[in-house]
């Protein structure tokens, strides 16, 4: 029997809300690092906080609300260091992206783990379609250029959680079903590629 409720622990909201505003951050100064001034900082964080701060919180509630309907619970944790790292790791000109993770406690077999584990890339190859479709109804403008960039990063999320080693989750997926994985994969980095043709 599935379990529909969800379970909010001590901080898990405070957590999900730091995380997202931090990797938000840390996209804004990198875009804006080259030509930097307080606008244009604000501007590109509202960009990246409907983008990849909205793909990283919803690729980390699809593992949360999945595991919960397999009966495990389920918290989302921050990493204060991985947060700094994150921050440090921008204004140096690149991102290296590990906020925190979802933990889980329960039984889980192969493929129950392989699919709480898949929830999170196939959410954000979910999203790269839904702003596929918004970059090919709205003009060129604003609301094009953001849809442009959120196609990108959340095919890049996807594709790069699909790695099959580490804590990543293509490992578990990997692990549970290969023929998943590949497809998986192929679609992930496919719409990474596909944003040097279609855009």
């Amino acid at each position: 029997m599935l379990m529909t409720k969800h379970q909010w622990y001590k901080e898990e909201k405070i957590d999900l809300l730091k995380s997202w505003i931090i990797l938000s951050l840390a996209f804004a100064i990198l875009m804006t690092r080259r030509d930097f001034s307080f606008v244009s900082l604000f501007i590109y964080l509202a960009i990246s906080a409907v983008t990849v701060g909205a793909g990283f919180l919803l690729h980390e509630l699809a593992h949360k609300f999945v595991a919960e309907k397999y009966r495990c619970k389920a918290v989302y944790k921050a990493d204060p260091i991985m947060l700094g790292i994150t921050l440090i790791s921008s204004l140096l000109g690149f991102i290296f992206a590990a906020p925190g993770a979802v933990y889980i406690i329960g039984s889980l077999d192969k493929r129950t783990n392989g699919i709480i584990s898949l929830a999170g890339p196939l959410t954000n190859i979910v999203m790269a379609f839904g702003f596929l479709l918004l970059i090919l109804f709205s003009p060129e403008g604003i609301v094009n250029t953001i849809a442009a960039f959120g196609f990108f990063i959340n095919g890049w999320l996807a594709a790069f959680n699909m790695l099959p080693f580490g804590v990543f989750d293509g490992k578990k997926i990997w692990n549970w079903n290969k023929t998943v994985y590949i497809v998986t994969v192929v679609v992930a980095v496919g719409l990474v590629f596909s944003r040097f043709t279609l855009l």
